[in-house]
């Protein structure tokens, strides 16, 4: 096993308690669009004038690209190298992936094994798609593994979409926008808010 430094890993920056108030508040939108999900198009209602939770999962991804360069950017070259940050980042994501995917594969074999159209699925398949949710290989349309029938890129853990973007991002930010100065990645904020 490879030594670390501990200042790769301890967390000596200050602690916005703001933005764990914003973290709760757009956890608190999910769950709201999450348990209204089939009335969030009710025409004329309180909930479709409420619902629109998803657009916290945005607010997410937008807060932690802000926490990771708080937390990393003065730290590269000086106690953090590029193999300590993606072992910090896969330690503190990872068990999250795959306790999700145990859960899903577990609740969906209680649930009888079935895609919503009662088609029966193997237990190998379930196996396959426990496998592939947790090496982060998503699920494409049609092919076996998709054992809930509904598109989902990892069937097992619905909401893992998020955390495969979020590796993206990591990654993204580690060989690349970590490197951009200021000029080059306020353009690139521009350009991407205009796509």
């Amino acid at each position: 096993m490879s030594n670390i430094s501990a200042s790769a890993f301890s967390d000596t920056k200050a602690h916005y308690d703001l933005l764990d108030g914003l973290r709760g508040v757009a956890a608190l939108m999910v769950i709201w669009y999450h348990v209204f999900e089939g009335f969030a198009f009710a025409s004329n209602s309180a909930i479709e004038t409420l619902n629109h939770g998803y657009l916290a999962v945005d607010f997410f991804f937008i807060l932690s690209g802000f926490v990771i360069g708080y937390a990393y950017d003065d730290r590269w070259g000086k106690s953090l190298t590029m193999k300590d940050f993606f072992k910090r980042r896969l330690i503190r994501l990872h068990p999250m992936v795959i306790m999700g995917a145990v859960l899903g594969a577990i609740t969906f074999c209680i649930q009888g094994s079935v895609q919503w159209d009662g088609t029966h699925i193997a237990i190998s398949m379930i196996m396959l798609s426990l496998l592939c949710t947790i090496f982060f290989i998503p699920a494409m349309p049609g092919v076996g593994y998709e054992v809930r029938g509904n598109g989902e890129m990892f069937p097992l853990n619905g909401p893992c979409w998020s955390l495969f973007f979020e590796y993206i991002g990591n990654i993204l930010y580690a060989l690349f926008i970590r490197r951009l100065s200021n000029k080059a990645l306020t353009v690139f904020v521009v350009l991407l808010g205009v796509a």
